[in-house]
């Protein structure tokens, strides 16, 4: 019989690992309720439209990698309705601020996400077709400060504290402005014109670009086609005069904050909802993948999706590879943690008085891992030494006396402790 295996492009997470993963989102949550953001949680799959108008029927991503299925009408009065597994989320938490009438606070909507998302791609180191993402959109009316450059500065400075706070060291935040659609038509028309006698010079990927979205060519990574890019277009030229007081008003706030920033003027992002400021923080831990994170501003996107005039900004970052830069970084150990102490009983008529004495220990916080009374104490002190950082010895003297043996690991030192006193001394 064939051993059934995770899907292609999937993976289990499974301990020690995922308590670094626990520890980035514990992170990202209590960073995020310091800036005043609250929790959404949309649905895993949506209607296919939405991903066609927001992020762009055009991109890679709608044209080739998304996982779509028609859900068939279940009686004659239904229709069937195409269904996708989200690739991104940022389209899903717009919809629900329409659908939900959140506009209608009249105040800004500063939310974020934790959760999976799916794109049909090749897998490879740090990428996954189910991958885990945190993000975070800020959204809103107009009067209630949307379109202002300080929430861009707010949520950049906002994610410079994260990272920083992770642990994560040489991190380079990159800046660009895309600017209006109005600027953007502008560039893709210029930029479109530019490529006609270069592109047949150029990997089949950007040829077809050229022609269906000339802005994803800059993304380009093959080696041999950078020098026809750098001497594209810039779309820095294509901005009109609000967009460039926009950008200027971003990295004016940033150096006041002193968040240091790279302006990269072919930093355009995957999307097509994206106007005015883009940005990434990369490392050069990831290769040439080196994208930690990334998002921008995406002024026209409620609109696009029948809703009302909501500016916004947000990004996203992806969990795989925060976790792979964090275990570069990190001392092996740091992402295994030890609980606090090793119960052994020595005999299997003291289990049931150990499962007790557990029990009292958990309740007031502390972790424990239980031994068994069958273990010979040779065996209870290896298990111990890998899981904890103390063993608690139980046998029948301590369990009449109330008086436990208790060895500390890194120290190498036993200590007779009474057992009302053995969670403070846990505790140190």
């Amino acid at each position: 019989m064939t051993t059934l295996k995770a899907v292609r492009g999937t993976r289990d997470l499974l301990p020690p690992e995922t308590a670094l993963w626990n520890r980035i989102e514990s992170t990202a949550r209590r960073v995020f309720a310091r800036y005043n953001f609250g929790e959404i949680r949309t649905p895993i799959f949506e209607d296919t439209g939405l991903f066609a108008r927001s992020v762009g029927e055009e991109t890679d991503i709608v044209a080739k990698e998304m996982y779509t299925w028609e859900d068939r009408a279940r009686a004659q009065s239904e229709k069937s309705q195409s269904l996708t597994l989200r690739p991104e989320n940022t389209a899903g938490v717009v919809r629900a601020y329409i659908e939900h009438k959140l506009g209608e606070s009249g105040q800004l909507q500063k939310l974020y996400y934790i959760g999976p998302q799916f794109r049909r791609e090749r897998p490879q180191k740090g990428r996954y077709r189910q991958f885990w993402q945190i993000g975070a959109e800020v959204i809103g009316p107009p009067s209630a400060g949307s379109e202002s450059a300080l929430r861009d500065a707010e949520v950049l400075e906002m994610l410079a504290t994260l990272l920083d706070e992770l642990g994560i060291i040489g991190w380079t935040l990159e800046l660009n402005s895309v600017g209006s659609s109005a600027d953007r038509e502008r560039y893709n028309r210029t930029l479109r014109a530019a490529l006609i006698p270069v592109a047949p010079r150029m990997c089949v990927d950007c040829q077809r670009r050229a022609v269906t979205n000339p802005l994803r060519v800059l993304d380009c990574k093959v080696p041999e086609d950078q020098p026809i890019i750098d001497a594209l277009p810039r779309i820095t030229d294509s901005l009109d005069e609000d967009s460039k007081k926009h950008f200027a008003q971003v990295t004016a706030a940033l150096d006041a904050a002193g968040v240091s920033y790279k302006l990269n003027h072919r930093l355009v992002r995957g999307l097509d909802y994206y106007t005015r400021t883009t940005f990434e923080f990369t490392h050069s831990g990831l290769g040439a993948q080196n994208a930690l994170l990334g998002g921008g501003r995406y002024d026209g996107l409620s609109e696009a999706l029948g809703g009302p005039r909501a500016p916004g900004i947000g990004f996203a970052m992806g969990l795989d590879r925060l976790v792979l830069t964090l275990q570069n970084q990190l001392d092996e150990r740091s992402t295994q943690p030890k609980v606090d102490a090793f119960i052994a009983p020595l005999g299997e008529n003291l289990n049931a008085a150990a499962l007790v004495l557990a029990r009292e220990l958990r309740r007031v916080g502390l972790a424990v891992e239980l031994g068994d009374g069958s273990f010979r104490l040779k065996k209870s002190f290896e298990a111990a030494d890998k899981t904890a950082r103390r063993i608690v010895i139980l046998g029948e003297d301590e369990l009449q006396s109330g008086i436990l043996t208790v060895k500390d690991f890194a120290s190498g030192v036993q200590t007779k402790v009474p057992r009302a006193e053995l969670a403070a001394f846990l505790r140190n």
